[in-house]
């Protein structure tokens, strides 16, 4: 039967899917970000599980993906390449999606769709004993191995200048789902200064594609600020913060009180 995601039902919304980046591997962190009502009238649908950068490793993906899914949201892997045997472990773990790093053509999509998907669809290995326990009320056998086809968000990044001058291709390939920019590496790629106008400009031109393809186009962002004007400019898909950043910024902001200042004006990084 098929099925769905807390990603996928917020796409489906008028509202942007809303995540965070979590970079430790730390199922009660996690679980303590997501449990109980929040008091807003928006919530997480989504957490990426940072495989590339942080501090989270295969070994993690299980116990994270169900913390994660138990909890009504999407577990998102990055994992840290675009290997068909990283793609395939963090699927039988239980991810509702997988990011990819640098992707930079046609050719890349269509290799990353491919180790997504189970045969005719793909090239995805045969295993999933323990992916349906991170899909509440998703049936092991059939009800999975079917569902997870269209089920399971493939998400590739875009952080390139080749990526950017091929996203219109890119975007083009059946079976991707989203573009994510990766906004630090796309301006470190390009030789151009972060939120500079040429920076900018390339920001732009992978949301026009994305969304001229029908897809979904996604964003990391460093504050609430941040992601608050990517929401405006249209991003479907948005990060709010990173699990380091703010709490690094929140025990400092503390200290600051507890010495007799003000909360406002700890160092942000967005954790990177």
């Amino acid at each position: 039967m098929p099925f769905t995601t807390a990603v996928r039902e917020t796409f489906q919304s008028s509202s942007p899917a809303l995540g965070f980046w979590l970079t430790l591997p730390s199922a009660g962190l996690v679980k303590t970000i997501l449990h109980g009502p929040s008091g807003l009238d928006s919530r997480f649908t989504w957490v990426l599980v940072d495989a590339e950068h942080g501090l989270i490793t295969d070994r993690d993906y299980y116990e994270l993906c169900n913390a994660i899914g138990s909890e009504g949201a999407s577990p998102i892997v990055r994992v840290p390449f675009a290997e068909e045997w990283m793609i395939k472990r963090a699927l039988d773990a239980g991810a509702h999606g997988i990011v990819t790093p640098m992707c930079h053509s046609a050719a890349d999509a269509t290799k990353i769709v491919r180790a997504s998907k189970y045969p005719p669809l793909g090239t995805r290995g045969y295993g999933p004993m323990f992916a349906p326990h991170a899909f509440p009320g998703v049936a092991a056998g059939e009800e999975y191995d079917e569902g997870s086809q269209h089920a399971v968000t493939v998400i590739v990044q875009i952080e390139s200048r080749a990526g950017v001058e091929n996203v219109e291709e890119i975007a083009a390939v059946e079976g991707i789902d989203v573009l994510f920019i990766g906004p630090f590496d796309l301006s470190k790629n390009m030789g151009v200064v972060r939120g500079g106008q040429e920076h900018e400009a390339a920001i732009q031109r992978v949301l026009k594609a994305t969304h001229d393809a029908g897809k979904k186009a996604a964003i990391f962002c460093t504050d609430g600020n941040d992601a608050k004007e990517r929401i405006r400019q249209g991003f479907d898909m948005v990060s709010v913060n990173t699990d380091v950043g703010v709490i690094r910024n929140g025990m400092l902001g503390e200290l600051r009180v507890a010495v007799g200042g003000s909360a406002k004006g700890a160092s942000s990084g967005g954790g990177y």
